[in-house]
């Protein structure tokens, strides 16, 4: 709560206004029962009420009077409850963007072994619905408790001053009712995070679902994962029945206590107005305002659960923006312009957690500008090492160098724009080709775009798609076949001109066509740059400066393809396997 807290100072001022205006639109929604005892008052006593005695002595003159107050009291109370529920909104509405966004960049700067241990379901889960939650409490809850507050001190300090010797036996169930609010509250907080925990599980579940769609469909596994998805939802149910079980009991139990109190009022004060003791407007408006005071504590009970509801939620956002940042920038700057290219990895050892080590004692010498590829066997460690290149993990031993300096004392900022990464499992955004190919280089002009998008060979069936470049792709890429997408992220790589290009499996899912294309732009591609091609197919390879074959996290060859080829050893084992030799 404290640090939620944190959020709402900088818009101290506008929660003042807002808790100015609650205040106030309760205050005049408490005047009409004072105005009808005031009614009544004229009509029982006439020249002797207490208007009269502010020297309206007519009796059509003081309800004229009355009239007229009705009409300020409830302009007043309809123009304060406007503006309260607007300010209220506005500023439920601004913390949780506030804390979404916070959520969020916090979010990207975590490793990527979190993601890895994590649900994407989950984590939309927090970033959408639990800080919704909050927000609907913010939008309803903290108004509720003012008003009640406000309820509580208004007619009891009322009560004593018109009517001191009943007005205790009306603020008798207050204490009771309080007390019941906080122990309920402890008794829903744990549900209410067991329900927030559930919720969060479904969400994964779904979002699991809805990307494998594919597979579910081609395996017809609709009924099993139907199955699975009711199992999650059943939980979620019965957690979340849990919860109302407690919370459904509360208006119930605390509507007996206000019936005490207004019994009491109903027959003390109406003991004390027939012996002559309390006037009879008095007592009116003791009846009115005792109901006016106790009944709305019944709404505790919705404004306790929401309150319930929203910390449970705010816990897990909480929780997560408290996950520390295992990984952080070096201070080294390193402008691309001046970047050479030059690699080295010494000793590298690095292994995921629980696991043992993918990559054990690694040494390799990436010169700038040449092009180099990386060879070997599937869990060979090939692509694990683009990850270690571009810090998207922290190596357990060595250490890699960029131009000399140890890539962990640079800006991340600065290592990542050096490198370009064309990957075997390509990620486009739900938009444009044309936002796609930018992505990364968001100030590209229309000329760079094509030029990079003719290199990649994608311009001619970007082309001859129905929008050409302003073409919608789908979630990832999905309206595109697998060649195009991966012309696209290629495009996008070139695009960026970084010193140090990555192709990893680049032409993993192009025709032969498209790679025979691909491979006849390598040269322009690769010119004064440092490229990178980790590759299965050892034909897209056979041109590199350098081969590396690496197996289980080891090197264990070097050379150009012909000497390779001569050594008769794994190399030439793979390319005879490939092109049909035996």
């Amino acid at each position: 709560m404290q640090r939620l807290i944190g959020y709402a100072q900088p818009h101290r001022s506008l929660i003042g206004k807002a808790i100015a205006c609650s205040i106030l639109n309760k205050i005049f929604d408490l005047a009409p029962p004072v105005l009808i005892g005031m009614a009544v008052d004229v009509v029982v006593k006439q020249q002797d009420s207490l208007i009269a005695h502010l020297g309206v002595t007519d009796i059509f003159s003081q309800l004229v009077l009355l009239a007229f107050l009705s009409l300020i009291v409830w302009g007043l109370e309809s123009v304060f409850q406007y503006t309260y529920q607007r300010l209220w909104r506005n500023l439920a509405q601004t913390i949780q963007h506030e804390l979404r966004l916070d959520a969020y960049s916090h979010l990207q700067l975590l490793e990527l072994a979190y993601f890895e241990d994590s649900s994407t379901g989950g984590l939309m889960s927090i970033l959408s619905d639990d800080i919704n939650q909050l927000e609907r409490f913010l939008d309803i809850g903290a108004n509720e408790i003012l008003q009640i507050a406000t309820s509580i001190i208004t007619i009891s300090a009322g009560f004593f001053i018109v009517a001191p010797n009943v007005a205790w036996i009306t603020l008798i169930p207050i204490p009771f009712i309080l007390w019941g609010s906080i122990t309920f509250q402890g008794l829903l907080a744990p549900r209410y995070a067991e329900v927030r925990e559930k919720v969060g599980l479904l969400n994964g579940q779904l979002a699991n679902n809805l990307t494998g769609i594919t597979t579910i469909k081609s395996f017809t596994a609709e009924d099993y994962e139907a199955k699975r998805i009711e199992a999650q939802s059943l939980g979620y149910q019965h957690s979340n029945q849990k919860a109302i079980a407690f919370s459904a009991a509360f208006v119930p139990l605390i509507r007996m206590l206000i019936l005490f109190g207004f019994t009491g009022i109903l027959l003390y004060g109406g003991k004390s107005a027939a012996a002559g003791e309390l006037a009879v407007g008095t007592y009116s408006v003791l009846v009115f305002m005792t109901q006016r005071l106790l009944w709305p504590l019944t709404r505790l009970g919705n404004t306790l659960d929401q309150y319930q509801r929203a910390m449970a939620s705010t816990t897990r956002v909480m929780n997560l923006l408290d996950t520390p940042i295992a990984m952080h920038s070096g201070d080294t700057p390193l402008p691309r312009s001046e970047v050479k290219g030059e690699l080295v990895l010494n000793n590298v050892t690095f292994a995921y957690r629980n696991r043992p080590p993918v990559v054990e004692n690694l040494c390799l010498h990436i010169p700038a500008t040449k092009t180099i590829a990386i060879v070997g066997s599937t869990g060979s460690g090939k692509s694990t090492l683009v990850k270690l290149l571009l810090r998207l993990y922290e190596i357990q031993a060595g250490s890699i160098t960029l131009d000399g300096i140890d890539i962990r004392q640079l800006k991340l900022k600065d290592l990542r724009h050096a490198i370009g990464l064309v990957s075997q499992d390509v990620f486009l955004f739900h938009g444009t080709v044309e936002e796609n190919i930018t992505y990364g280089t968001f100030d590209a002009t229309t000329e760079e775009i094509v030029a990079a998008a003719k290199t990649a060979e994608a311009h001619e069936f970007i082309m001859q798609l129905p929008q050409g470049y302003d073409t919608i792709v789908g979630e990832r890429g999905q309206k595109l076949s697998g060649g195009q997408q991966q012309r696209i992220a290629i495009a996008r790589a070139l695009l960026k001109d970084p010193p140090i290009l990555i192709l990893d499996e680049a032409t993993s899912a192009v025709d032969n066509e498209t790679e025979a294309a691909i491979q006849r732009s390598l040269e322009k591609i690769t010119q004064n740059r440092t490229t990178i091609a980790i590759a299965h197919r050892l034909s897209t390879v056979r041109n590199a400066d350098c081969i590396y074959v690496i197996e289980q996290g080891k090197l264990v060859e070097q050379g150009r393809h012909e000497e390779l080829l001569e050594q008769q050893g794994i190399y030439a084992m793979l390319w005879r396997v490939q092109s049909g030799v035996k």
